[in-house]
């Protein structure tokens, strides 16, 4: 890794590496545990060198690592890589979700036609999506 690397190069390169479907099932998969490069190759109509490059795009990431075991060289999901990715995004979806249960409360003060309102649930709905249709 560059050491004049920002935090927001290293996003970009997470976030173009898992830009990619097959990138995507290869971290699902190394979610459940560590797996070889023939492991992870099993359900893809692709070669082994392409999973292999695939890896090494994660790799560059930093969102997985291989270690030397024996004969085989197990890749591991770095979670830590993950969960750094998860607290950026969700810094901006609590902002949203904050700014959306304002315009909650401006509406339900207002009283207007989408006025949100709590059904017998317990969710909550709009007095548009609770008016029938005669």
């Amino acid at each position: 890794m560059d050491s004049s690397e920002t935090a927001d190069d290293r996003l970009d390169r997470a976030f173009q590496a898992l830009a990619d479907p097959v990138r995507r099932a290869i971290v699902a998969r190394l979610s459940r545990g560590p797996a070889t490069v023939n492991e992870l190759a099993e359900p893809f109509e692709i070669t082994t060198q392409a999973i292999s490059r695939h890896i090494r795009v994660l790799e560059e990431a930093q969102l997985v690592t291989r270690t030397k075991d024996a004969q085989r060289r197990p890749v591991h999901l770095d979670a830590g890589r993950l969960e750094e990715l998860t607290a950026w995004i969700d810094r901006y979806r609590i902002i949203h979700e904050q700014q959306f249960r304002s315009l909650d409360t401006v509406l339900a003060e207002l009283g207007g036609p989408d006025a949100s309102r709590k059904d017998a649930s317990g969710k909550n709905t709009s007095r548009k999506q609770t008016q029938h249709k005669e």
